[in-house]
């Protein structure tokens, strides 16, 4: 690190994109990293080394991102999927995860209560944001989970299936019928049939 800040003072203009991230990136303390998730300092500290093992830029792009999930679904394209994950994780937007980005979004994930994780899924399934999901966005989301697990599953799963599948969730979810999910409706109906959060394969996601 010593020589990264030795090229930046004497202000050589060779230095790459790759060591100005270097640079700009500060690992938050842990302990406050163990205030704001549900991991213990050990488990952080193991995390970390894992976390700058695999990249030592101490940030992941959408590319390794994609790359990482494209292991655990060897059957599938798990790349539209993974990119819908990428920008939940990315709460900046910045187009890369941060250490804290990616211990914040796993603690929800694998240690959230049942509120926080609908609460995850549904700015997962809000593509861009807005505060309430419309048909197309879930059918986005939907269709890349089908992608994801594979042409091959039983029964077959084709673009009619997830169109039908959206179809009849979307039914279900849109309590006052006016076209699109609000997180009130997605909460509710979610937390009153767990067929529906099967359905949707809400926690489906792994890393």
């Amino acid at each position: 690190m010593g020589q990264i800040y030795e090229k930046v003072h004497i202000g050589d203009n060779d230095i790459d994109d790759l060591e100005m991230q270097v640079v700009r990136y500060k690992p938050e303390g842990l302990d406050t990293l163990c205030k704001n998730t549900k991991f213990t300092r050990k488990e952080l500290q193991i995390m970390y080394r894992g976390f700058k093992q695999e990249c030592p830029t101490g940030i992941v792009n959408e590319e390794t991102f994609k790359e990482i999930y494209a292991q655990f679904f060897p059957q599938g394209d798990a790349s539209a999927y993974a990119h819908y994950v990428f920008n939940t994780f990315d709460h900046d937007h910045n187009g890369s995860i941060s250490f804290e980005e990616f211990v914040m979004g796993l603690s929800v994930l694998s240690r959230g209560t049942f509120q926080e994780r609908l609460q995850w899924a549904f700015s997962l399934y809000d593509v861009n944001g807005d505060g309430v999901i419309t048909k197309d966005e879930m059918l986005d989301i939907v269709s890349a989970i089908y992608e994801m697990m594979g042409r091959y599953t039983e029964p077959s799963i084709d673009d009619t299936t997830a169109r039908e599948h959206v179809e009849r969730v979307f039914q279900k979810m849109d309590v006052n019928q006016d076209g699109v999910i609000s997180v009130e409706e997605f909460m509710d109906t979610c937390r009153k049939d767990e067929n529906i959060t099967k359905g949707m394969s809400i926690f489906d996601t792994v890393l």
